[in-house]
Order: structure tokens, then sequence, then C-alpha cells
């Protein structure tokens, strides 16, 4: 029985949808590629010291591209200084630059930056207006094809290129049987993406450097613009709900809107939208997208701990300090593991408060301990691969199974360190 529940579970999530592959930098978005996470700085680009710090800080929390904002001469500028001191700091990862507006000027003006970024993000809705629109747009795509650069056209229904509104709104008064609104502002953000995707390859923009994105902020509406957009195209997508918010909201919208569509097959890179409680770390964003996508079972970035809410049998709050140790203990110890032990990501542990499920859930893991709850026998046993090992007693609990951990950890992917 235990070995049952030990198995990986039959359900899986539906095959992904067939895209077309995108290198951005050395990270392949589509194409059969896992799910790439993403993040986005908010510092002053203008500041290179600061942006440079803060995309070291999301990359070696785990984001796999990372996203600053171009909106300035001297944010443009400050683009291959940033990548100069990330260089040094031996950070690898693809920079994305994002534009809006005044996006054809920067890259016109600083051909270092366009050279140092790995993608640009274009929205099609503020890339011009009237009569500049075609030409600022063919220009940043002129500068793509120069340079060998993907491009995201992210369309986002905050921005949606109005002319294009009261054209489809016109179509719809036409109809027999007129769409609702909200059916026209979906199409309206497809078409721009869909149109703008055709004419950048019109342009000359290989279709294997075209990203898109339909960005809402309501999750229904996400998952039925994605829908209708994966239906109609190839091109890898970018999924996100935009202004998801703050906190447990942001969090729960996201993951609500994101994990219908990733089960479906659908989206090849991920960014959590959340607005940072104050004085809290950006890295928020890329802990909750791995974790997203590692409880679906579509990666693995770092062990996950199993560990139990706590009830009237758990007052003690020991358990719960113990799984927040063993959780920053093996996020800590990651970016070592991940060079010295392939598939420790997979490893999983569970810290429980009490004997009713306890030593159930950790025989289910590779590591599990069952503290005592109320009224028990104050020993606590350790299971490790569904079997019991050893009880663990007195005030050196913690510091002992974190020590078992690691112990784990070397021997299990000893043979695999390379």
């Amino acid at each position: 029985m235990t070995e049952l529940f030990r198995r990986p579970p039959e359900a899986a999530p539906a095959p992904r949808r067939p895209s077309v592959g995108v290198m951005v930098g050395k990270v392949k978005v589509g194409g059969g590629a896992p799910v790439v996470v993403q993040s986005m700085t908010n510092t002053d680009t203008e500041d290179p010291i600061s942006t440079a710090r803060q995309i070291a800080e999301l990359a070696r929390a785990g984001s796999e591209l990372v996203r600053i904002t171009v909106n300035t001469p001297a944010a443009a500028a400050a683009v291959p200084r940033i990548a100069e001191r990330l260089a040094m700091m031996g950070v690898e990862v693809p920079i994305v630059g994002d534009f809006h507006y005044n996006g054809h000027q920067l890259l016109e003006a600083e051909p270092a930056c366009a050279e140092v970024l790995a993608k640009y993000r274009i929205n099609p809705g503020n890339v011009g207006f009237g009569k500049k629109k075609d030409t600022q747009f063919a220009a940043i795509i002129e500068k793509a094809i120069r340079y060998g650069k993907p491009v995201r056209i992210g369309a986002n229904w905050g921005s949606l290129d109005q002319s294009l509104v009261a054209a489809l709104m016109d179509e719809n008064a036409k109809r027999a049987e007129p769409w609702d609104a909200g059916h026209v502002a979906r199409e309206a953000l497809i078409r721009s993406a869909l149109d703008s995707a055709a004419r950048a390859e019109t342009l000359g923009l290989p279709r294997d450097r075209i990203i898109l994105s339909c960005k809402v902020s309501g999750v229904q509406e996400l998952i039925a613009v994605y829908r209708d957009l994966a239906a109609r195209c190839d091109y890898a997508l970018h999924l996100g709900l935009t202004e998801a918010g703050m906190g447990s909201k942001g969090i729960v919208a996201s993951t609500a809107a994101l994990a219908v569509l990733l089960q479906e097959g659908i989206g090849d890179t991920i960014r959590i939208s959340l607005t940072p409680e104050p004085g809290q770390s950006r890295t928020t964003e890329v802990i909750v997208a791995q974790e997203l996508l590692q409880t679906m079972g579509l990666r693995a970035f770092t062990p996950l701990v199993t560990a139990c809410p706590g009830c009237g049998r758990t007052t003690s709050t020991f358990f719960q300090e113990l799984a927040r140790t063993v959780q920053d203990h093996v996020r800590a110890k990651m970016p070592e593991w991940r060079v010295k032990y392939d598939g420790v990501e997979n490893l999983t542990l569970a810290v429980m408060g009490c004997v009713v499920n306890g030593p159930g859930e950790s025989r289910h893991a590779d590591i599990g301990i069952s503290l005592p709850g109320n009224g028990e026998a104050p020993v606590a046993p350790v299971f490790i691969d569904g079997e019991k090992a050893m009880t663990l007693r007195g005030e050196g609990i913690a510091t002992e199974f974190v020590g078992l951990i690691d112990a784990y950890v070397a021997r299990k992917y000893a043979s695999r360190a390379g």
C-alpha cells in the first residue's frame, strides 16, 4: 500500500499544445520545451547597479528570463552596463527589453542596447498611433531582424488598439446576431496579436522568433482568450494574468487562471504579476510560478515540503517552525545542490504535527517526520524511503532532521553528481 501511494500519479496534464520553438538567448521557449518561468524588475533601469542586483536576485531564485523596462534614452544606455555587471557576477540569465511608445527611437539611438537584449517585448496597442503605427512597428521589427532577436508581441486589454476596436465594433453591428461587448473585446485582443505577428512575418521576422501574449486581469476572460488564441495559431504563447494584485488575491487569481490553461496544454512561458508587499522581495513571483508548475507535475525546481495545517491536536507551533526551517534550508541549499546533484529537485519531504496523518504522510515522502501532538509521547519518528528509520527526541530535533536531509541528498544523488 505504501508503494502504491509513492508512485507517480497516472493522471497528468494534457499533452502540450504544439508550438514553434523560440530561442531567447540560451533558453528555449515552446517547441516542446518545458514551460519557462519569467519575471520582471521594478527598479529604475537608469540605475544599472540596483537593476543588475535585482536581476541577479530573480535569476538566483529561479527566473529563467528577466524583463526590464526600457523607457528612456538613459535606460537604454544603461542596458549594456547592466549586462556587464551581471557578467561580473556570473549571472547569465537572458534580459528582455520592455518597450512602449518610443521603442523604435531607443533601439535606433542605442545599438548596444539592441544587441545586448535577448528579446524585445512590444505592445501593438501603443507601438504607434495613426499613420506612424506601421512605420514605428516596422522599425522595431527591422532591428529584431538585424540583431537576430525574438520579439514578444504582447497585447493587453488595458491598452488596446482603439482603431481596431472601432473597426470590429462596426463589423459586429452588421452581424445578424451581434456578439456581446466582452466577445468583441476578446476578439480585438486576439486580432491585435495575430495581425501584428502576420505583419512581422511579412516584414521578414521568422516565425521562430515570435512569441504572443494576450493579457487581461480577469480569470475567466484570460482562460477564454487563450483558448481561442491557442486554437488559431501555433506561435509560442506567454501566459500571465496582468495586474493580478497583491498577496493572496494575486496568487490565487493567477493560479486559478494559469492552472486551467496549463492543464489543457496551453502556455510556453509564464509570469505571476504580483504587486509586492511593501519591503517584500520581488522573488515571490518567481517562487509562486515555480510552485505552480511543480505542484501540477510540469516541472521540478526544488524539494517541496508537505506539512499539516495544524488543529486542536497540535497547539504547539514547533511543527510549523520546523516546516519553515526545512523549506528555507532546501531553498538555500538548492543553488549548490543543483550543481552537484542531478534530480535533487524531485526530493519530497514531510513535516507532520501529530499521529493522525503524520506517519502515513511521512511514509509517502522520501524523508518525513511525525512530531508529537497534544498528549502524545514526546518522540518524533523519522521515515526514510517509506520505512521507519529512527526516532528523534529532545531539543535538537530540528538540527538533526536537517542533517538527515543533507545526508540523504548526498547519498541518494551522489552517483548522479558530475
